[in-house]
């Protein structure tokens, strides 16, 4: 596919929709005659939801220049036609990056933890292997589950331009497939984060626990538990994958196993500490 000129990001996450239903009902609202007042509030409440995530990126640590790069060129990629991981065909697009705050959110995540063993399941371009991989020791080791095999190749020439890169293997191949491998040959990571399948949740997370794959103490990190709100709207307006995720959730608030808080970070991000 040939480079072409980055194109804005659609909404996915539960603000960024509010801030576009503001926009629009604003709009509205304006050739509705409504009264000032009422317009007035709406364009406050429209300042206070679209300056979040600006204000954010302004606080965080800055991304290396590193994953920057690979930030511009994922947007700047054609993402429009399909790809096939080999049972299924699925839509590629830009928005599957992880992105500055949450990569520096799962890069402090890996200080903090001191994680040595990272296992990522689901690495789109690579964005958030390669921030955790930033936060790894020089001896450190990040594992990185993708089924689609030019989205890898994709990664691994943007992880050649980073000193950090090194650190990172990418296994191509359904994650479960993977999953089931690692747990044949014992292996253990101290920190995990998913990002994938959202209908393979429940299943990344029983063979994980099940399989010692997240020992005792370890942290595990799961993406898009919020799902552009529809775990908590309405059952007859949630998608397949909103259904999915409604149910990982509940699961993982009844499992006595763990103990998680779901935060409500870009698409919704559940940190999960196994007992």
């Amino acid at each position: 596919m040939q480079p072409q000129t980055a194109i804005a990001a659609r909404p996915v996450t539960p603000l960024g929709i509010l801030v576009q239903q503001l926009e629009e009902a604003i709009q509205t609202a304006k050739q509705a005659n409504i009264p000032e007042s009422l317009l007035n509030s709406l364009q406050n409440t429209l300042a206070l939801a679209a300056g979040i995530d600006p204000y954010l990126e302004d606080c965080a640590t800055p991304e290396s220049p590193a994953l920057a790069e690979l930030a511009r060129k994922t947007a700047a990629e054609d993402w429009s036609q399909q790809f096939s991981d080999g049972a299924t065909v699925r839509q590629l697009e830009q928005e599957m990056l992880s992105g500055h705050i949450e990569g520096q959110t799962l890069k402090l995540l890996v200080y903090l933890t001191k994680a040595k063993r990272v296992l990522e399941i689901g690495m789109f371009t690579g964005y958030s292997a390669l921030a955790m991989a930033e936060a790894l020791p020089e001896d450190g080791y990040l594992l990185a589950c993708e089924v689609d095999s030019y989205v890898a190749d994709f990664a691994r020439s943007c992880f050649n331009h980073s000193p950090h890169g090194g650190k990172i293997q990418v296994a191509v191949a359904p994650a479960l497939d993977t999953l089931r491998a690692l747990a044949a040959a014992q292996e253990s990571f101290d920190l995990v984060f998913i990002d994938a399948d959202k209908q393979e949740y429940i299943d990344y997370f029983q063979l994980l626990l099940d399989n010692n794959l997240l020992p005792p103490g370890g942290l595990l990190c799961v993406d898009n538990t919020l799902l552009q709100g529809q775990p908590y709207l309405p059952p007859e307006q949630r998608s397949p994958n909103g259904a999915a995720i409604a149910k990982f959730n509940q699961m993982v608030a009844d499992d006595p196993r763990v103990e998680q808080v779901l935060l409500p970070l870009r698409d919704g991000l559940t940190l999960i500490r196994r007992k």
